[in-house]
């Protein structure tokens, strides 16, 4: 039997994420959509109708205001702001679906344990366990700046802190309460068993979390955890407490060296090597042809702004692209940033030396990842090569245009591959754990660092 390819739809709520001027595009929906809830309930719908795992939610704290030395290119071209807070759009989505996950972002370097622990908790509770925590430190230096700092802190020690945030959470979900503290007991007028209900006692280099968690345990405790570090730190940390993970390999041989390098780290971590599970970003344009998939796709890129891109592509990196002339060579150079956006361009690939100019033209559809153009046909190869190429679980889909694209996929390309064996026809559990681990797994892995705190 064919391995199940894990479908997850990548949004952030803004009118334009990677594709820079997509919002321009008159088949598009976001601009206005995507402060309408109906908007974001609608594309719910249409991802459980094609049996996507989960949506995935990304999150910015701050502006693009590195080209140029200003956010003005980002505002003029939409490039991820404005954004709404994506947390305000879980509990709407939930009550219209009853299967579809949702993984949330949430940055670590300027959230505190124990309010984010308590807010997970809610929205599993309220999901009935189809929640994920998609961990992020930040890169954006204008987010330290309006968070109370002088400057963002250096790269290593944001995921220092991180490791630590997370071992407070971890205690908090697994630790405090009991399986059994909740009696709700009328006639004896007791809800909660204060015996089973445990301080966690935190008191480390960056937290103080003396108390109790402030949530019973929910369907899954720990929601199933994200991460998508790609620098040598990023990936010892995805390793060591990923269960989803999101890579972006410019080609098949590229990516297959991640998952084997993802691999690798986990196992020497004491975690299964198929403890994670690795979806790579691709960028799908479907139509009824190639023919018409290729029009699609001209549309699509006849409205992307290359400034906008530069403004994206600046605030990734920390380098800013309007002091470089169209021919000039990207280099790497080690910033507080997303160092994995400089070193996919400048190191990942040596056989190719990228100039301005090629990463405007490269930058067009998807922002940085792989695109696929073709008819559902066409499109089911191709991801079925990449996830059989490079040892992939699964697909992180962007979109060209927002809900078109998933719209299109879900009506053409999903049943191509429920046909071919590669997409499950109806769910197999219940929580989003149980959809990467199999029936019966809501609870962490005993692999996992967080099975660690459990009492009992």
């Amino acid at each position: 039997m064919s391995k199940r390819i894990s479908l997850n739809a990548f949004q952030i709520a803004t009118p334009c994420q990677h594709t820079s001027g997509a919002w321009r595009n008159p088949r598009s929906k976001a601009a206005e959509g995507y402060t309408d809830l109906e908007y974001w309930v609608d594309l719910a719908k249409t991802l459980e109708r094609g049996k996507f795992d989960s949506l995935f939610l990304a999150d910015v704290l701050g502006v693009y205001d590195v080209y140029g030395g200003s956010p003005d290119a980002a505002l003029r071209g939409a490039s991820q702001v404005p954004i709404l807070d994506p947390f305000t759009l879980i509990s709407a989505m939930a009550a219209a679906t009853s299967r579809l996950g949702f993984a949330v972002t949430a940055a670590t370097t300027y959230e505190q344990p124990y309010a984010l622990a308590r807010r997970f908790s809610s929205l599993d509770h309220l999901t009935k366990g189809r929640m994920g925590f998609n961990v992020v430190t930040s890169y954006l230096e204008s987010a330290a700046r309006n968070l109370g700092l002088k400057r963002q802190l250096d790269h290593d020690l944001r995921y220092d802190m991180g490791d630590e945030f997370m071992d407070v959470v971890y205690k908090l979900w697994e630790g405090s309460w009991e399986e059994d503290a909740v009696l709700a007991d009328r006639e004896s007028g007791v809800f909660t068993d204060p015996a089973k209900v445990h301080a966690i006692g935190h008191e480390g280099r960056h937290y103080s979390v003396p108390g109790i968690h402030l949530t019973s345990p929910s369907p899954q405790r720990t929601p199933v955890i994200f991460q998508a570090g790609a620098s040598s730190r990023g990936a010892t940390f995805a390793a060591q407490h990923g269960e989803g993970v999101f890579i972006n390999g410019m080609r098949k041989d590229i990516a297959g060296k991640i998952v084997g390098t993802l691999r690798d780290e986990a196992e020497q971590l004491g975690r299964p090597r198929d403890a994670l599970r690795i979806m790579q970003q691709i960028t799908v344009i479907v139509g009824d042809s190639d023919a018409a998939a290729e029009r699609l796709y001209d549309e699509a890129v006849s409205y992307a702004t290359p400034e906008g891109s530069l403004a994206l592509y600046g605030g990734w990196s920390g380098v800013d692209m309007s002091t470089f002339t169209p021919d000039q060579v990207l280099e790497y150079v080690d910033t507080n940033s997303m160092r994995s956006t400089l070193a996919l361009l400048t190191t990942a690939d040596p056989s190719k030396q990228w100039t301005t100019a090629d990463l405007v033209d490269f930058m067009r559809i998807g922002g940085v990842g792989p695109v696929i153009v073709g008819s559902p046909e066409t499109v089911a190869d191709e991801i079925e090569d990449w996830v059989e190429t490079a040892g992939l679980d699964g697909v992180n889909l962007f979109h060209a245009v927002s809900p078109e694209t998933y719209e299109q996929f879900v009506e053409l390309v999903v049943p191509e591959l429920q046909k071919r064996g590669r997409v499950w026809d109806d769910y197999a559990g219940s929580t989003l754990r149980e959809y990467y681990y199999g029936e019966g797994r809501s609870r962490v892995g005993d692999d996992h660092p967080a099975a660690a705190y459990r009492r009992g």
